[in-house]
Formats: structure tokens, C-alpha cells, sequence
């Protein structure tokens, strides 16, 4: 039997979802030569066709033939699938110009193609997701990682291998919500940033590496089935990337352009997208790359700590540092940047929702700092001002440690990667006078998906375990400071599970073959 569709090129992939909805994106079918649109239809757990739930869905030329579709009024905790193929369309007219949305009324429609979406290869075009809960506080369980090199050659296989023990996570009793990847999901520079030999800077060449990471046979089954959220980190781009390359170099500027414009096709577009141009909240379509979410009443912040931020990397000035981008002036009170927005979130989370784990990810991670930084001589500052992570950057990490400070902020979750070494920190407050302030933060750090050179980098000696005896303590404001101490330092490729159980939340890390790496680490929160 002839059929009109083709299978998703990548994906599908569930992104953001709700009690109620789910995101899934799909990339058009390579084989392909014109115009193409998406056709998806939602299924219940048995399989029966949910009734005028089939639609069409625009695959974006100008991202790589990648769209979105989204469903909603769904029930909550609810198992659904989702069959989704691509329409190759032709015109007689090599020199018509219809717009999408008028060529869509042109179309039948879309359930005299359920036929057709139910004969393509489920393994190429099945997507099945279970809706969350209703708010409140039941629990929650998630499973995030950072770090995927895609692996040279032979090591192709090994790359991909952690993500089907992840898999087997999710199909298992107990299985988690969701699943976050906070950065490096591509390595556009595989070898070094100075060195051409496997390094992306073309639009062909960056989508190439995106084809390949989400194609992988156990990333795909992994993604169809899973609800998935992303954010990117330098490698999406460049080793350590910084803003300031694109102001100074034309071919930076570019190679930004043109990597931001892929990551937003294969990552960016399944994610919530809730925040408008100058930070204010919408319900969908901002153009924003950070978000927010929440799953079972437990709130996510996910933070674009790579392409806003300012470095002074010729005067060392630590001050003119910024992680999120410039913070928001008195002269221009109608725009805040990130680090405000961020704030504000906080403020209103601890008053919506109390004590509950406020969860910030942050790529960078936030502690604990490298030992070549801590200290307050010469060369530690010139350390700091050259650092990847948060110790780069004191401004940024003050304006945010004070609003906790000052708004009492309880159970602030910070999660990382970047490090090709995961551990855990524990963070307190002492005021200089009155002693240790009840209040109490985190950070948990996974990093590496898959990382073959655990010797090169990530030595758990090269961090501060102990920032009070090594000299590493920051200064909130004039009568608080920040300490901590971070242990559990974990090299070997893995993963990392969070289940939120009462008071406590409880950390597993697991190896790629799905092993738990030493045992559960329970966090008490306040």
C-alpha cells in the first residue's frame, strides 16, 4: 500500500509537558526536495485515536525543516502516543510564492491521513508521554546530565551508550517525570576551538551534528519516550564562549549566528519559550533562551548563562564580569536583564510555594570553585577572571545570593554540568555577628554523559571541598557569608536521578551501563 508520509528525518521528541499538554517536535524527511509540513495525530494508552485531535504543523525552512506541534487538554497523569509524519508538497509553479499558512487552508483534512500516520515504522514516528500531575506537593522524581561528546570514529557506539540505560530508567516501576539536559548536548568543536580539523562553522555542518547526537539509536528511543528539556552550554557554540568574541571578531559573529540559529531548530524549539523581549512572561512563543517550568508543583528556572555573558578578558576587572548579561539601571527602569528576572522568580516562588526546592539550572556550576581560584592574591584573581564557572563572575553570584539572603529564600537548588565531575555541595549562610543563618541552598553537579579523557580533566582534587579551610568563602554583603562544602565527586561517565521524598531529596548517580556509582546521598532540607 502507497503511502503519502515519510517518517520524521530526527525525532520525534517529546519536549515541554504539562498536567494538561505536551510539546513534540519533529525534523522533516531528508528525501524530500520541496516544501514539506507536518501531520500528527494524538492516541490514547490503547491506542485508539483521540477524536479531531489529527493536525498539520509548519517545518520551519528557516530551522532546518524542524516544527512543533502542541496538544492540549489532556488529562493529567495520563499516558498518550503521538503518530507524526512529514507531507512532501509540489507546485506547478516553480515561481509561486504561497505562505505557509495559506498553503495549510489549501490541504484536507488532517484525519483523512490517520491512515497513512498509522503505517509508518513506530520506532521512526511514535512518540508516547504521560502527562504530570496536578500541582502540588507529591513528590517528584527527574533524572539530568550534562556533557554527550559524540565520540571519534569507533567510540561512536560508546557515546550513545549511557542514554539506553537512561531509557531502561524510565521504563522500570517508579519511573521518573522527566528528563534535563543542562549543556554540551553537541560538540560543535570536537577537537579544539583553534583547530579546524571537526570543527563546525557552517549552517550544513552544525545541523550535521545535531542529526547525528539525536539519531543515535538509544538517544531516539530515549527522546520519543521521554519528556525532555534542554539548554546549551559553549560547546553548542565554541569552547568557552563568551560575548565578547562576537563584538570583536566578524567571524565569530557568524559562527554565533549560525550556531544559535541550529540550536534553536533542535533544541530550543520543544522548550517552553515563556519569556518575552524585554523578560516578561508569556504564555507561549517568547524569544527568550532561558525558561521556567514546573512539574508536580516543584519549580524550574532554566538559565542562559553562555551566550549573554560579559568578561573582561584583557583588564581583569572582576567587577565588569556578568554571567546572565548586564543587570537591569534606574536610567532604563522598563528592562531587566536575566539576573533580575531570575530574582524575581525566586522571590515569587518562596511566596506561592513556601519551602519547597526551588530548582536553578545553571550550566556553569555554581559551587563548588576550582582550587587555582580561591583566595584573594593577584593570582587568584587573575584565575577567577579566566574561569569557565561561577567564580568568574561575583557580581552576578552576590545580586543573586542577596535576594536569597534578604528574601529568605529556602531550598535553593542549584543544578550544573559542565565539569566532567559530578558532586554535591552543601551551602550556609553566617552572618558575621549573629552566627550561622538558618537557611539553606545546594548544588548538585552531573557531568559527563560520556567524556573519554577522565584523566585530562575534572579531577576531583582540583576543586575546593572545603571553602572555610581553603580560603574560598564569599562575601554576600557586609555582614553574611556564603560557605560551603561539596563531596561525592563521581569521574566515570554518568548520570544522575533526584527523587523528592518528604524532606528530603535523595541523589543516585549511575554509571553508563546503568549501575548505581557508591550509594544514595539524602540531602535534608529546610
Amino acid at each position: 500500500m502507497n503511502n503519502m508520509l515519510r517518517s520524521p528525518s530526527v525525532g520525534p521528541i517529546v519536549g515541554h509537558t504539562t498536567s494538561t499538554s505536551t510539546r513534540i517536535w519533529m525534523r522533516g524527511s531528508e528525501e524530500a526536495p520541496g516544501r514539506t509540513v507536518g501531520v500528527a495525530a494524538l492516541y490514547d494508552a490503547k491506542g485508539n485515536y483521540v477524536a479531531k485531535s489529527a493536525c498539520y504543523l509548519r517545518l520551519h525552512r528557516e530551522y532546518d525543516r524542524t516544527g512543533v506541534v502542541d496538544f492540549t487538554k489532556l488529562k493529567p497523569n495520563t499516558t498518550y502516543s503521538v503518530r507524526i509524519g512529514s507531507l512532501t508538497l509540489d507546485s506547478t509553479d516553480d515561481m509561486a510564492n504561497v505562505e505557509d499558512e495559506e498553503l495549510l487552508k489549501k490541504l484536507p483534512k488532517a484525519e483523512a491521513l490517520c491512515g497513512d500516520l498509522e503505517l509508518l515504522i513506530p520506532e521512526e514516528s511514535v512518540a508516547t508521554f504521560t502527562t504530570y500531575q496536578d500541582a502540588g506537593e507529591k513528590g517528584l522524581s527527574f533524572i539530568f546530565g550534562s556533557c554527550r561528546y559524540p565520540g571519534l570514529l569507533w567510540a561512536a557506539k560508546k557515546a550513545d551508550r549511557i542514554f539506553g540505560s537512561i531509557h531502561e530508567k524510565f521504563q522500570s516501576k517508579g519511573a521518573p517525570q522527566f528528563l534535563l539536559m543542562v549543556g554540551d548536548q553537541i560538540y560543535a568543536d570536537k577537537i579544539h576551538r583553534q583547530i579546524p580539523l571537526e570543527r563546525a562553522d557552517t549552517p550544513s555542518e552544525f545541523h550535521e551534528r545535531y542529526v547525528t547526537a539525536l539519531s543515535s539509536p538509544n538517544m531516539r528511543a530515549l527522546l520519543r519516550s521521554v519528556p525532555t528539556y534542554m539548554i546549551l552550554d559553549d560547546h553548542e557554540i565554541e569552547d568557552n564562549w563568551v560575548k565578547g568574541r562576537m563584538d570583536r571578531d566578524a567571524d565569530k559573529r557568524l559562527l554565533f549566528q549560525t550556531a544559535i540559529s541550529a540550536y534553536m531548530s533542535y533544541q530550543w524549539l520543544h522548550c517552553p519559550r515563556n519569556y518575552g523581549p524585554r523578560g516578561e512572561v508569556q504564555d507561549a512563543d517568547g524569544d527568550k533562551l532561558f525558561y521556567s517550568f514546573e512539574c508536580n508543583g516543584y519549580p524550574f528556572f532554566v538559565m542562559d548563562s553562555r551566550t549573554q555573558r560579559v568578561r573582561d578578558d584583557k583588564d581583569y576587572v572582576l567587577e565588569d564580569n556578568h554571567l546572565l548579561g548586564y543587570p537591569a539601571k534606574p536610567s532604563a527602569p522598563n528592562y531587566q536583564g536575566q539576573i533580575d528576572i531570575l530574582c524575581a522568580w525566586l522571590l515569587s516562588q518562596q511566596k506561592k510555594i513556601g519551602d519547597r526546592p526551588k530548582f536553578i539550572v545553571s550550566p556553569s556550576i555554581f559551587v563548588p570553585n576550582g582550587v587555582e581560584t580561591a583566595g584573594t592574591d593577584e593570582r587568584s584573581r587573575r584565575k577567577k577572571c579566566e574561569d569557565d564557572s561561577w567564580a568568574a563572575f561575583p557580581e552576578t553570584r552576590r545580586q543573586l545570593l542577596q535576594t536569597i539572603v534578604s528574601g529568605n529564600i529556602q531550598n535553593v537548588v542549584f543544578l550544573s554540568g559542565d565539569v566532567h565531575c559530578s558532586n554535591l555541595a552543601k551551602i550556609t549562610f553566617t552572618h558575621k555577628t549573629t552566627g550561622q543563618l538558618p537557611l539553606r541552598a545546594f548544588c548538585i553537579t552531573s557531568s559527563a554523559f560520556y567524556w573519554p579523557w577522565a584523566f585530562a580533566d575534572g579531577d576531583p582534587l582540583s576543586f575546593v571541598h572545603d571553602s572555610k579551610l581553603e580560603g574560598d568563602d564569599f562575601d554576600v554583603n557586609d555582614d553574611v557569608i556564603m560557605s560551603y562544602k561539596a563531596y561525592g565527586f563521581e569521574q566515570d561517565d554518568n548520570f544522575t536521578r533526584i527523587d523528592i521524598v518528604g524532606k528530603e531529596i535523595v541523589v543516585q548517580n549511575y554509571d553508563r551501563n546503568g549501575k548505581a556509582l557508591g550509594s544514595k546521598t539524602k540531602v535534608t532540607l529546610a
